[in-house]
């Protein structure tokens, strides 16, 4: 299911990536009043897990994540730091109440994984609401936005390359 994420990440940022092998979610990242789990947390526990030679991780999972601010996110990351993740919790149709589809969902991962390297490599928010570094509040932001960076972001990011 994920084998197109590799291909994806080296067309955007054009650095080699490939899948690592599956860690847990640590037991503390959970909080049981939300019936979520912190992204901050997973974020400590994934650079735990972080090869020495990798320039940066990102982590996917399938639980509902949150930070204190936020009702949810769909993901998080470091600014100009090493890792990031994203959960698909959200991403899915069945969600929202929908029959399930794989085709949407790989679309949006995609977004959202690109979105948050792209935070990793120090890029912000974009105001344009078809780039890929624009934030999302909603699973219809997603769905409008592309799956690369706008003109404007693709030369911050080479700057930053």
């Amino acid at each position: 299911m994920l084998c197109f994420l590799p291909k994806k990440i080296e067309m955007r940022f054009d650095y080699s990536s490939e899948i690592l092998e599956k860690i847990g979610i640590p037991e503390r990242a959970f909080d049981l009043k939300r019936n979520q789990y912190s992204s901050t947390q997973i974020l400590r526990n994934i650079l735990e897990f972080t090869p020495e030679n990798a320039l940066k991780i990102i982590g996917l999972i399938s639980v509902d994540l949150y930070i204190p601010v936020l009702t949810f996110v769909f993901g998080q990351a470091q600014l100009n730091g090493k890792a990031a993740v994203v959960s698909i919790h959200r991403l899915r149709q069945e969600y929202y109440g929908l029959p399930p589809n794989n085709r949407i969902l790989l679309k949006r991962l995609g977004k959202e994984v690109i979105h948050e390297l792209g935070h990793t490599f120090g890029m912000v928010h974009c105001w344009d609401t078809r780039c890929v570094m624009h934030f999302s509040n909603s699973i219809r932001e997603i769905d409008v936005k592309e799956d690369k960076f706008c003109e404007s972001c693709s030369k911050i990011l080479l700057s930053k390359l």
